[in-house]
């Protein structure tokens, strides 16, 4: 007599040891860390910078990258390390500041184009769309033309060049928080307007453009620096990045570290930026569920 086996009972399949485990932001960590080093720079260039960035030495001019000189040297023999270190804090305040007035006008046109009434609802739509009109750099040289290459017409050709993108999206909102439950009931509950207005649709609409914010400084530091490039920003011999690549194109061909390096520090930094935007919006979402 044969013995019946019981029949066996499937196993669960074990969860992998690093599965379920929270995974380390490499990327994060490493945007942090690129932006905490031109936080020192923009703070304390000297703490970082290896040389002075104005001294020349004809005699060391157009050395390569090396022990001495970790970026190489230019035309004058101006170190480039210490001279990309000395202007991250004239790029980055060119990049906060297009950032900042950018998102001034974007508030205003898209606050005015969703709460604004019929008249000046449909006044705002169109200076949006006549913005919309016309491409951000070709609009920036427009401006920068007229108001003449400076740091200051910089920040405003890059901020208005890019406003109308920030105040479609923060119309967006508005209108999207306009609509929400949580207005109705307030205002089912006889809140006023204004109380309204500034406590629920304002900041709930905002609170998104934190992470846009952050990405913004990035975009807008390569599009001044487009602009000193083409020879329509800030002159040398300032060490800002735009101008160090417009200085360093007419040696391309046998000193090309002059125009790659600075290329991939505003690169870098914009990469950076773009990272530590893109956590705060999934924080931000993961904080909405």
């Amino acid at each position: 007599m044969t013995a019946v086996q019981e029949p066996r009972i499937p196993q669960a399949p074990q969860a992998s040891p690093t599965l379920g485990r929270r995974q380390h932001p490499v990327g994060l960590y490493a945007a942090l860390a690129v932006t905490a080093f031109f936080l020192i720079a923009l703070i304390a260039p000297q703490a970082l910078a290896t040389h002075d960035p104005f001294a020349l030495a004809l005699g060391d001019a157009l050395q390569q990258p090396g022990f001495t000189h970790w970026f190489g040297t230019d035309e004058q023999g101006r170190d480039l390390y210490s001279r990309v270190v000395f202007g991250a804090r004239e790029s980055l305040l060119i990049g906060a500041g297009a950032t900042a007035v950018s998102m001034t006008l974007a508030l205003i046109l898209g606050t005015a184009a969703s709460l604004g009434g019929r008249v000046i609802g449909a006044i705002a739509a169109r200076i949006i769309e006549i913005q919309f009109a016309f491409p951000t750099l070709l609009l920036a040289l427009l401006l920068v033309a007229i108001a003449g290459p400076s740091a200051l017409s910089q920040v405003f050709a890059v901020a208005i060049g890019t406003a109308p993108g920030y105040a479609r999206m923060i119309r967006a909102q508005i209108l999207t928080a306009k609509n929400s439950g949580y207005v109705e009931a307030a205002t089912a509950l006889g809140h006023s307007r204004g109380r309204i207005l500034a406590r629920h649709i304002i900041p709930n609409a905002v609170r998104p453009l934190v992470a846009v914010i952050a990405m913004s400084i990035g975009q807008s530091i390569v599009w001044a620096s487009s602009l000193s490039f083409l020879g329509l920003g800030v002159a040398p011999p300032s060490p800002e990045w735009g101008a160090l690549l417009e200085a360093g194109r007419l040696y391309i061909t046998h000193a090309p570290w002059l125009t790659v390096i600075p290329g991939l520090v505003i690169v870098v930094l914009a990469i950076a930026a773009t990272t530590i935007g893109q956590h705060i919006q999934r924080a931000l979402e993961r904080g909405e569920k």
